[in-house]
């Protein structure tokens, strides 16, 4: 048995870039970094170092990633992860990490008319939150209704 699965949260480094399969299929590619600061030896300054991702989205994803993601965004991507090795100008041998993502969703705040999850369909997750709620418990649906979206930190 293998398992193959990253999880990915960062900020875009870029604009996305959207294409088409020949068969008309969306595409979306976007380069999402990510930082962490290590330590230095004694008596140096810690770093901070920068893995950059590239992610590819495809179908329905694609389309709403191009439409709302843009360079600097904040972004979470779950999927599957991808060693590419190419050779550069030079002739020295690179590595690029790529991801084929299954799940994106916009971190940082919500903006207005801008959805938090790609693709995601408001009836589904309304449906979703009705049916966890036990039927005939007032209590529980009043507190779905007093819930404040604006007060989730993300």
């Amino acid at each position: 048995m293998s398992f193959n699965k990253v999880i990915v949260v960062g900020n875009l480094g870029r604009d996305p870039e959207m294409k088409f399969t020949a068969q008309g299929t969306p595409v979306c590619t976007f380069s999402v970094a990510t930082n962490e600061r290590r330590r230095g030896r004694e008596g140096e300054q810690p770093q901070d170092v920068t893995t950059w991702f590239r992610v590819t989205v495809w179908g329905r994803q694609a389309e709403t990633a191009s439409k709302y993601l843009s360079k600097g965004r904040s972004v979470y991507v779950e999927g599957r992860l991808h060693v590419d090795e190419w050779t550069d100008k030079q002739g020295k041998t690179r590595f690029t990490l790529e991801v084929n993502a299954s799940d994106v969703q916009f971190l940082g705040g919500d903006r207005e008319g801008i959805p938090t999850r790609l693709g995601a369909n408001d009836s589904a997750r309304a449906a979703a939150a009705s049916s966890s709620s036990p039927r005939g418990d007032s209590r529980a649906s009043s507190q779905a209704e007093d819930f404040d979206e604006e007060s989730i930190p993300f």
